[in-house]
């Protein structure tokens, strides 16, 4: 793929390899949320792709941090209850939401709402981690509370068909296996999905998931 390796989606796989990723991945290209995806089936689980508005939010280049496990973001105000949090979700493969200060590349540190889900391969495996990040203003301590009662309302609108596909979203499965655990066809699971995509005013499943973790899916 042509472009600078700060672009929206950073690789590190061979070109062959790509037609088996995880179909979430491409999607966070078109997030406007700071969004990156780890490969825990590598040693320290790195980053392997981050989109434009990651970069933008902590201020690095992809060189900086591809191939990096994002423990780079800590420092000495990062609550270790709030990590530890996320690597209990690492370690049983569940989603999760935490509150973490962190720090960009010239030393400054932000707040911020931090999502992580899992996403699984073809055979149910663990392929890989998605998480994103929602910047908490310094003077705005209720915005992580307001953003889950809006994914909470979003997500009310939702049909109880649409609901489930998205919970399983969540989770991290594939369009193939949901419709399996829903005795669905694929193209009904993919019906409900441009539906429900909608519903969330949202276009890609990188932010659909976010709203599921949000709303306590």
């Amino acid at each position: 793929m042509s472009g600078p390796i700060s672009s929206a989606w950073v690789p590190t796989e061979p070109i062959a390899a790509r037609g088996k990723r995880h179909p979430v991945l491409d999607s966070i290209r078109h997030s406007p949320i700071a969004t990156v995806v780890s490969d825990p089936n590598q040693p320290d689980n790195p980053l392997i792709a981050v989109n434009r508005a990651f970069l933008d939010l902590t201020g690095y280049d992809a060189v900086d941090i591809i191939g990096r496990n994002c423990r780079f973001l800590r420092g000495a105000d990062t609550d270790t209850a709030q990590t530890e949090k996320l690597r209990r979700a690492i370690s049983e493969q569940k989603p999760t939401l935490a509150e973490l200060v962190n720090y960009r590349k010239d030393g400054t540190k932000f707040r911020n709402a931090v999502m992580l889900a899992p996403l699984f391969d073809a055979d149910g495996r663990i392929e890989f981690f998605i998480g994103s990040q929602v910047e908490i203003p310094r003077a705005d301590d209720s915005i992580a509370a307001i953003r889950q009662q809006q994914a909470v309302d979003l997500v009310g609108t939702l049909s109880p068909r649409q609901r489930e596909i998205l919970q399983l979203m969540a989770q991290g499965y594939r369009t193939k296996q949901i419709a399996y655990m829903l005795t669905l066809s694929e193209k009904t699971v993919q019906m409900h999905r441009m539906l429900l995509f909608r519903k969330l005013s949202t276009s890609n499943a990188a932010d659909a998931v976010r709203i599921a973790v949000e709303a306590g899916l």
